[in-house]
C-alpha cells in the first residue's frame, strides 16, 4: 500500500472516531419484586427520552402522568461536571432502616444523572431495584436537594410538581450498595421520585465531533506527507 493510501485509510479511522456519539447502556437491569404493584403486573421499564406518557402533559414527569405499577428509570445528563458542591441524602453502604448522613459530591467532579421513580396512582407498594453500569456516588431523595440538582436534568422533560417531589414518611425504604438501588415504597399520587448520580458512566460516554480546524489540520498534514514522498521518490540514487 503506497503512503498517500496508507495516510487517506488512516485519516477516514481517525475521523470516524472522532465522530462517535453518545451511547446509552449505563443502566444495567433492573427489577420490581414485590408489593402490590407485582401482584398487579408492575415490572422495570427504561424510558427513552422524549418521554411517551399515557396520561398528562407530553414528555413529563411528576404530575399523574403515568399511573402505573411499572418502576421506571430515565437517563438525564451523562458524564456531565458539576458546577459546585452537590449535596446528596444518601450513599453507599446506607439505607432509611439502617441510617444514613448523606455527603457531598465536589464541584468539578463528572457524574452520570439517571430519574428513578413510581407513580402507580391508586395506592400500591412495591420492592423493587435498579443496577448501574458504574458505581453509586450518591442517591437524592428530597425535595430540596432535588431542585439543587435539577441542573443536570438537561432532557427537556418537564418536572411537574417539584414541590412534591422525593420521598417522605417512615414507608419510604431505600437501601445503596455499590452500583445498585433498591426500594421498599408505598405510593399513591403524584407518586415517588429520585435522582441516581453514578460515577463516569462507560455506556454513556462520548467523543467530541471533529472541528472544522481540525480537519483542515488533518488535511494539510496528509497533503504535506504525500508530496514529501513525491519529492523524495523523484531524487536518483546516489552511487
Amino acid at each position: 500500500m503506497s503512503i498517500a493510501k496508507k495516510i487517506t485509510f488512516m485519516s477516514a479511522a481517525l475521523l470516524f472516531s472522532l465522530s462517535a456519539t453518545t451511547a446509552q447502556a449505563d443502566v444495567i437491569t433492573g427489577g420490581v419484586t414485590g408489593g402490590s404493584a407485582l401482584a398487579a403486573g408492575g415490572t422495570f421499564v427504561e424510558l427513552g427520552v422524549p418521554l411517551g406518557n399515557p396520561f398528562g402533559a407530553a414528555n413529563s414527569v411528576g404530575d399523574n402522568t403515568f399511573q402505573s405499577p411499572n418502576f421506571y428509570v430515565f437517563n438525564e445528563s451523562q458524564n456531565a461536571i458539576t458546577t459546585g458542591s452537590l449535596s446528596y441524602d444518601y450513599g453507599v453502604g446506607e439505607s432509611t432502616a439502617g441510617g444514613h448522613v448523606g455527603g457531598t459530591i465536589v464541584g468539578g467532579t463528572i457524574v452520570a444523572s439517571h430519574y428513578v421513580f413510581f407513580d402507580p396512582g391508586p395506592f400500591q407498594s412495591i420492592q423493587a431495584f435498579v443496577q448501574f453500569d458504574a458505581v453509586i456516588l450518591g442517591v437524592i431523595t428530597a425535595t430540596g436537594t432535588l431542585a439543587a440538582s435539577d441542573y443536570l436534568a438537561n432532557t427537556g422533560v418537564n418536572y411537574l410538581n417539584p414541590g412534591l417531589r422525593g420521598l417522605e414518611g417512615s414507608d419510604k425504604i431505600i437501601s445503596v450498595t455499590g452500583d445498585t438501588v433498591s426500594v421498599n415504597w408505598g405510593a399513591a399520587s403524584p407518586g415517588d421520585y429520585i435522582r441516581v448520580l453514578t460515577a463516569f458512566s462507560p455506556g454513556g460516554a462520548a467523543v467530541p465531533e471533529p472541528s472544522a480546524f481540525l480537519l483542515l489540520v488533518l488535511g494539510f498534514m496528509g497533503l504535506a506527507l504525500v508530496k514529501k514522498n513525491q519529492h523524495a521518490s523523484s531524487i536518483p540514487n546516489q552511487v
